[in-house]
This record gives C-alpha cells, sequence and structure tokens, in this order.
C-alpha cells in the first residue's frame, strides 16, 4: 500500500517509480482524489461543527423567548441534518475509491533493481557448484520418478490435472526434505517453527497483497475462506494490526505447509511433472524487521536458502530479478534457480523478496521505537524452499544410469541411514 501523502509531497518520483514498473503515471489523478476526499471531509465536519453550534443557539434563543430566531435556526440544522448523510456517503466512496486505486499499485522497486521487462532482463548475482558430468542419458524426473512410486495417474484419478500421489521411497525422501529445510533453519538461522492455519480470511491475503488482484490464483472455500498459496500470508499477518516494541524485532518465523495455487495463468506451462502442481508442499521464511535492518535481513535470508543448497550439493545461481519481473508487493528479489540436468536448464527454486513497508502499511503492522512514535515494520519473505522443486532436484542431480536415485547425504539420518532409492522391478 502506498502512503498518498509522499504522493502529495513528491508526485515525480512516484511516477518514476511508476514507469520502472512500466505502468503509467498516477500521481496527478491519485492526489486529485485525494483532494476531494480531503475538501468533502472538512465540509462534512464544518457542518457538523455548524450543527452543534447551531443547537446551543436554539437553546440559548428559546430561553430569550425569541421564537423567530429560534424557528430560523432549527430550519438551518433540519437542513444541515439532511447534508450531512450525503457529505458522508461521499467522503466514505471518494476515500474507497481512492484505496482502492492505492491497493491496486505495486511495490515500488528497490534502487539497485535493475529495469526490465521480463526474466531475460534479470541479473546474474553469483553461481555455486558444478553441474555433474553424467556418463549416461539423464533424464527427467517424471521419467525416473514413476517407478519410485511417483504416480503421476492415480493423483489425476483422485483430484485432477496438476495432482500428483507420492507414495513409498519416493514419499518419504520428499518428507525429508521439508524436515531437514525446517530444522536447518530453526537450529543454524534463530527461526521459531510455526504451524499456522492453511485457511485464511480475505483480509489476511489483502494485507500480504495477493488480493484483490490475483483472486483467480487462489482457491476460495464456500464459506469466504482461502487456501493460502504460500504460509507467508499466516506468517506475515501475525503482526497485523499490532505495534510491536522495538525490542521484540526482528521476528524470524518458518513454517512447513502444503500450498494451493489455482494456476488460472499457466495454461500449458510445466504440464508434465512436479514443476506447476495446484497443490505443493514448500518451507517458508517471514521476517519482521526495523526498516534500517531490512536490507542486510534480505541478504541472511537468501543465505539460509542457499545454505540448503549447498548442504544438498546441488548447483544453483543467484539472480536478481528486473522490476519487470518481480511480485506485486517486492521491492527487491533473489531467486534462486537450481540446475536441473533433465531439461539441462536452471528453474527456480527459491524467491526471497524484501517488502519494504508495503504490505505493513496493508496491514497496519508497526512497532515503537524507544522514546519515539509508532513506524511501520519492515517485512520479508522467502521459500526455503519449495520442497516439491528441490525433490525435482535431487532426483535428477542424483540420478543413476540403473533408474536409482542416490540420498543425499544429509538427508540419509532422516531416511533411518537409506543411502539408495531403489526403482520397482
Amino acid at each position: 500500500m502506498h502512503d498518498i501523502r509522499a504522493i502529495r509531497d513528491d508526485p515525480a518520483a512516484f511516477d518514476a517509480a511508476l514507469a520502472r514498473r512500466a505502468l503509467p503515471a498516477q500521481a496527478e489523478w491519485l492526489v486529485a482524489l485525494d483532494e476531494r476526499r480531503r475538501r468533502t471531509t472538512a465540509a462534512a465536519q464544518d457542518a457538523q461543527t455548524r450543527r452543534n453550534d447551531l443547537s446551543k443557539q436554539i437553546g440559548q434563543a428559546k430561553a430569550q423567548k425569541d421564537e423567530v430566531r429560534a424557528t430560523a435556526l432549527m430550519a438551518e440544522v433540519a437542513d444541515l441534518k439532511a447534508r450531512l448523510p450525503q457529505l458522508e456517503e461521499e467522503e466514505r466512496a471518494i476515500g474507497a475509491e481512492l484505496d482502492a486505486a492505492l491497493a491496486a499499485i505495486p511495490n515500488r522497486a528497490a534502487a539497485d533493481v535493475p529495469e526490465g521487462k521480463d526474466e531475460d532482463d534479470n541479473r546474474l548475482v553469483s553461481e555455486w557448484g558444478t553441474p555433474r558430468a553424467f556418463d549416461f542419458d539423464v533424464r527427467e524426473h517424471d521419467a525416473i520418478g514413476p517407478a519410485l512410486g511417483m504416480d503421476f495417474e492415480a493423483g489425476i484419478a483422485i483430484a485432477g490435472a496438476r495432482f500428483t500421489l507420492l507414495r513409498g521411497g519416493i514419499a518419504r525422501l520428499n518428507r525429508a526434505l521439508g524436515q531437514f529445510m525446517l530444522d536447518r533453519l530453526v537450529a543454524e538461522h534463530g527461526y521459531e517453527e510455526v504451524a499456522p492455519p492453511v485457511l485464511v480470511r480475505s483480509e489476511a491475503l489483502f494485507g500480504t497483497g495477493q488480493l484483490p488482484k490475483f483472486a483467480e490464483d487462489l482457491f476460495r472455500t464456500t464459506d469466504d475462506r482461502w487456501l493460502i498459496p504460500t504460509a507467508e500470508v499466516s506468517l506475515t499477518n501475525l503482526v497485523r494490526e499490532r505495534v510491536l516494541v522495538e525490542g521484540e524485532l526482528p521476528l524470524r518465523l518458518a513454517a512447513l505447509t502444503p500450498c494451493f495455487r489455482s494456476e488460472a495463468g499457466a495454461a500449458g506451462r510445466d504440464t508434465r511433472g512436479l514443476i506447476r502442481q495446484h497443490q505443493f508442499d514448500k518451507v517458508e521464511m517471514v521476517s519482521i524487521v526495523t526498516p534500517d535492518a531490512s536490507d542486510a535481513e534480505h541478504e541472511r535470508m537468501t543465505r539460509a536458502a542457499e545454505g540448503a543448497l549447498e548442504a544438498l550439493e546441488l548447483p544453483y545461481r543467484r539472480m536478481l530479478l528486473c522490476s519487470g519481473d518481480m511480485g506485486f508487493s517486492a521491492a527487491r528479489t533473489y531467486d534462486l534457480e537450481v540446475w536441473l540436468p533433465g531439461q539441462a536448464r536452471y528453474r527456480e527454486i527459491s524467491s526471497c523478496s524484501t517488502c519494504t513497508d508495503f504490505q505493513a502499511r496493508r496491514m497496519n503492522a508497526r512497532y515503537r521505537p524507544e522514546g519515539g512514535k509508532p513506524q511501520f515494520v519492515h517485512t520479508l519473505n522467502g521459500s526455503g524452499l519449495a520442497v516439491g522443486r528441490t525433490l525435482v532436484a535431487v532426483i535428477e542431480n542424483y540420478q543413476q544410469a540403473d533408474g536409482s536415485v542416490a540420498v543425499p547425504a544429509v538427508l540419509q539420518p532422516y531416511l533411518g541411514g537409506l543411502t539408495v532409492l531403489e526403482p520397482a522391478r
């Protein structure tokens, strides 16, 4: 959410920020709408003040038995009484229009974000690891997985397209990945483990920026709740409508949850395998910090996600997303892309974003500095990691010529010492 006062103070800077997001200038229209709202508010307040003053004068006129004056004053009060609801409704309508307009505008890109239109304009920041050299023809995960218990047909039969059923060893490996990621975040990076609701109210999704703009990408229940597309929604809303003490910050929260996305805009994309599913598991990180700590926290969070990939010995690269490829609420985003030998390309496995005070304004989440007035917190979120995509990366990078998959060393304790997933014979 944007601060209309900041837009009034520097409309040119706001329009320049919109231009970086490939959006047209809007400051003039927003400021004009705000002026209408402020004039209407002032008129309503003046009318109410006048009505209160006239009520006192009516009492004085009646005490003086001046019925002519009292009658004239009562007529003016009646006129104001009829006019006030109209002014209040006009104020409400203009305010709602302004709020809706502000809520539909994405966050400003940070100064170091490169300008661009799409993923082709993203900037490579760093690379880690060397892709494995295979002495046999590598296969994609959807060719290897079925013999290990990855049942695409059963998932479709039960729930429809973009659902997969895992069983046996592959289901255990999937569970091990989630536990491994969560344990690392808690033990090594100081995150607090949370088991949050996966059904939320509309206001929670508004707070993190999924509503109203992206309603078609979500699943909605008949009682007006929504299935979370990411645990970011549940975790970030823990500070909704709160004023925290500065000493409580930073808050670092992590959760392993199922996530649900309708993929409304993804027709024909990654229809095979686990890359783009309606339901998937993900370990999510959320940080709530003071504004001066958010840049350092963004790097810390990204390194936590990178550490999981390094522990799994999966080659990856860090990309700084351009202004045209960032999410709605993000001011800066690092994507981590893991090497998939079956596809011979890097694919996104984590996004780590700082949202500055954008979400905090939508949630009215603030903190009170010692001796100061409440200020909006900064919020950050990141995948640590997407479990299904990590499963894909492990299967493809650790595949063997006989169709088996070696278990990464860090996961073996979670599987009772199992070192290899063997295909069904």
